[in-house]
């Protein structure tokens, strides 16, 4: 999945990608609703995950879901426990391809309430932070991974501070999210789920206000990390220090 975690940059207009990507939807469509009430349950049901401090999500108005990241399964997973409707950015590739795959591809990830995005540096990388702002500003709940791309050893990766500006930027707050086991369920490599019990941990919603402006890269780095400290201890990982630079699946 793609992270919107890299660019440090404030606001600016964007003006190449908005042709390239799918708009994101306020509103639930045919296929998200019935991947939620349908699938989800029978998911549930199957692999009874275990759910701690749902109530912590509030049940309307714009929220950012920062959790982290072992399995490419965390982004189905997220939206099958989550109390509301959740959506996150994922590599435009897999909308983009032909025939019965290609189309298999796109009604699985616009189920689970994926948003097409071009991955990148730079201006590719801040599109998808305005991407993200929009998700936002339409008033739903927007999951991201702020370690960037998932842990191959299981450690917790020193957050990207795109998290941070986001926050920071619309003025929402951050419910920090701890999944754990989730690289049991799909281990790498595995094209599909195993039967492993898995925990989500919600926790409470951090204002991030008080840490200063969006412009501010002190500011930025402080409530990353304050953020990534509550997913460390919902969690329980143990923290790398560093900076996850592997490949991004």
């Amino acid at each position: 999945m793609t992270s919107t975690s890299r660019v440090l940059a404030p606001h600016t207009p964007v003006q190449t990608q908005r042709q390239q990507i799918d708009t994101p939807t306020p509103r639930i469509g045919f296929l998200y609703g019935f991947g939620r009430f349908v699938v989800a349950p029978f998911a549930r049901a199957m692999y009874r995950p275990r759910v701690l401090g749902r109530q912590n999500v509030p049940k309307s108005g714009a929220v950012i879901l920062a959790s982290n990241h072992l399995s490419f399964i965390d982004s189905v997973v997220i939206p099958v426990v989550a109390p509301r409707p959740v959506q996150f950015l994922a590599k435009s590739h897999y909308f983009e391809g032909h025939g019965i795959s290609g189309w298999v591809k796109r009604v699985f990830f616009t189920a689970i309430g994926a948003v097409g995005v071009k991955r990148g540096a730079g201006r590719d990388s801040q599109d998808a932070l305005e991407l993200s702002r929009d998700i936002l500003e339409a008033g739903n709940a927007f999951a991201l991974y702020p370690e960037g791309t998932r842990s191959r050893d299981g450690r917790l990766y020193r957050g990207r501070t795109g998290v941070a500006w986001l926050a920071l930027t619309t003025g929402v707050p951050v419910v920090p999210v701890g999944l754990i086991g989730t690289e049991r369920l799909q281990p790498v490599g595995k094209n599909l789920p195993k039967f492993a019990r898995v925990t989500v941990a919600f926790g409470t919603p951090i204002d991030v206000s008080s840490f200063g402006p969006a412009t501010s890269g002190r500011a930025r780095r402080e409530a990353t990390d304050a953020i990534m400290a509550e997913i460390q201890r919902l969690s329980g990982q143990v923290e790398a220090g560093v900076y996850n630079e592997g490949p991004a699946e």
